[in-house]
């Protein structure tokens, strides 16, 4: 059964998410301040929550809230009052791993949606039948899936269970969140939201009798691959997922940038709409995945096993930020918000929502006093720029810098 699916972004703090809403996400998933995979995420207090929903609902967005870790005791016992707080400030889904935290939203949350999170590592029909048994009203696969297997657990689980993927973002080497390395190296559990990533760490051999001398572990003369990972990306297979049945493709990277965020969101809902459209896909939006900080490129388990991959695992980082619009008129007089240093006379992008991305000189630029500037320096410094059109608010510009590791 062909459909268009919802495109979940996330939103880690209020500034992602009005990127995202603004850039085209259907809905936005986020925490309040516990029980939420990425506790390095900014995330959102009571107060912030309201308004979170409230501005996302304003721009027709669903909110869905993570209650996705595995509470102790002395947690469970403030989840009541938690789901009470998610279910008044109008939150439209929780998403949710622990069955005693499931059954507790039914009742604590009665106007929320239940999803079961990729936590539960769902990778079968009987366990997606068991939850919508329970009362889910939709499952987040397991990560290790292949369509051919979404396309068959689709065939044999009730028409109004929805299932969700994850489309884009970093990939966990072991079963999602449930590697102990974190826990074992750092003291910072993976299963309540503080993975230290240890899996990016470089690793060196030492000997017994020979303390403090470390032997570099060579596969071959670039490296070690053996936690390797690659982010998955399926923005060139969006045709292949709708035909799947997948009812929301979700975007990872609640930790990462607003500019992620943004951009990111904007590609897959332009590249999404063309396919639902039947249109010919714009490849300025699909190269739009290519300016943002990311590990190399890859499928995930969708069109079977990865494989190991074997060159270095560093992030691709290309481009940066130099500002934000904060607003334009008509004429393409700007003011804007500084981010990262920049010249007259660099050649800069600006990519907005909705906007397709422009190439530019930019110009001599005006401080908030009117004074000439040829640098901007000093970081959220407001300054003028005349820009060749109008551009939305919230929109970017960015030039090209290798900022990429080296090695």
């Amino acid at each position: 059964m062909r459909k268009k699916p919802e495109l979940l972004a996330p939103a880690g703090d209020m500034e992602k998410l009005k990127m995202a809403v603004l850039y085209g996400a259907d809905a936005v998933y986020l925490a309040g301040t516990s029980f939420g995979m990425r506790s390095f995420a900014g995330n959102f207090t009571p107060d912030e929550l309201q308004q979170a929903v409230r501005f996302a609902h304003d721009h027709g967005v669903r909110v869905h809230v993570t209650v996705n870790t595995m509470p102790r005791n002395d947690e469970v016992a403030r989840l009541p009052e938690h789901l009470e707080r998610l279910n008044d400030a109008g939150v439209d889904a929780l998403i949710l791993a622990d069955l005693g935290a499931f059954t507790l939203a039914g009742k604590y949350a009665p106007r929320c949606e239940r999803h079961i999170s990729t936590q539960q590592s769902i990778a079968n029909y009987e366990c997606a039948r068991a939850w919508y048994d329970l009362g889910a009203k939709r499952v987040v696969l397991a990560r290790e899936l292949s369509l051919q297997e979404i396309r068959e657990l689709r065939e044999k689980i009730p028409t109004e269970l929805e299932i969700e993927t994850f489309c884009h973002g970093a990939m966990c080497v072991s079963y999602s969140g449930r590697c102990l390395l974190s826990n074992y190296m750092t003291g910072r559990d993976s299963n309540r939201g503080a993975c230290a990533q240890p899996c990016r760490y470089q690793y060196a051999l030492m000997e017994e009798k020979r303390p403090g001398e470390y032997f570099p572990v060579f596969e071959d003369e670039k490296g070690t691959y053996i936690m390797n990972s690659r982010d998955m990306c399926m923005i060139d297979h969006l045709d292949d997922i709708c035909d799947a049945g997948i009812d929301c493709i979700k975007i990872e990277g609640r930790a990462k940038s607003e500019y992620y965020a943004a951009i990111v969101t904007g590609a897959y809902r332009h590249v999404l709409d063309d396919v639902a459209a039947g249109r010919e896909i714009d490849s300025v939006w699909r190269d739009e995945v290519e300016h943002v900080s990311h590990r190399h490129y890859a499928t995930g388990f969708f069109y079977g096993q990865p494989g190991q991959y074997y060159e270095n695992s560093r992030y691709i980082r290309d481009w940066q930020v130099c500002a934000v619009v904060t607003d334009c008129d008509a004429d393409g007089n700007a003011t804007l918000s500084l981010r990262n240093k920049f010249s007259t006379g660099d050649e800069v992008e600006i990519v907005g929502p909705d906007s397709r991305p422009f190439t530019m000189t930019a110009p001599l630029m005006h401080d908030a006093e009117g004074g000439e500037l040829t640098c901007p320096r000093n970081p959220q410094m407001i300054f003028k720029m005349k820009l060749p059109q109008q551009v939305p608010p919230m929109s970017f510009v960015r030039h090209a810098v290798e900022l990429s590791a080296k090695g």
